[in-house]
């Protein structure tokens, strides 16, 4: 079943739904489809397309961001899959203070690393281990969440969720 992007009335990314909830959401009137996808709903009397991305007809007051603990699929969806020290292929997660050394897990201090990175890096910081970040770790924008969600971003997603300002677009 595939998954569509619902979006607050102000175009604000709110969250990911499946296709038969966006549907029935269509149909109630409470969004409006800002895309299509090549997919129908069929009944008797009438036929649905699937939408990919829909609006709310009314602005929802959304709960602002909670704190979520770190985790592996987030730190490498928030760091592309990549090595923030070398720029490889990412398997492992690095805390950039080592938790040996009073480091805490935590979106700041956790990042993505390759394994010759991590070993090499070891239980220092990584100017002792005359390595450097590529970029400071925080913790993921409200855009990162909905690409969790959603398992990836298709392309028409893009022109919606970019325009926040997010770690991916660099």
């Amino acid at each position: 079943m595939s998954r569509v992007l619902v979006l607050n009335a102000t175009f604000e990314p709110l969250a990911v739904v499946s296709a038969r909830r966006a549907v029935c959401l269509v149909l109630d009137q409470k969004v409006e489809m800002l895309h299509a996808t090549d997919q129908a709903f069929r009944s008797e009397r009438r036929s649905v397309a699937v939408p990919s991305v829909v609006r709310l007809s009314r602005y929802v007051n959304a709960p602002r961001a909670r704190r979520r603990s770190p985790n592996r699929r987030a730190v490498f969806v928030r760091d592309r899959d990549s090595c923030q020290y070398c720029g490889a292929r990412a398997e492992t997660m690095d805390h950039v203070l080592p938790r040996s050394r009073g480091g805490l897990h935590t979106w700041d201090n956790v990042v993505a690393a390759c394994r010759r990175c991590n070993a090499k890096k070891r239980d220092r910081l990584p100017a002792e281990s005359g390595m450097r970040l590529s970029r400071r770790p925080a913790p993921p924008s409200a855009v990162t969440w909905v690409e969790i969600a959603a398992g990836g971003v298709p392309d028409v997603w893009t022109a919606y969720l970019r325009p926040q300002g997010d770690l991916r677009s660099a």
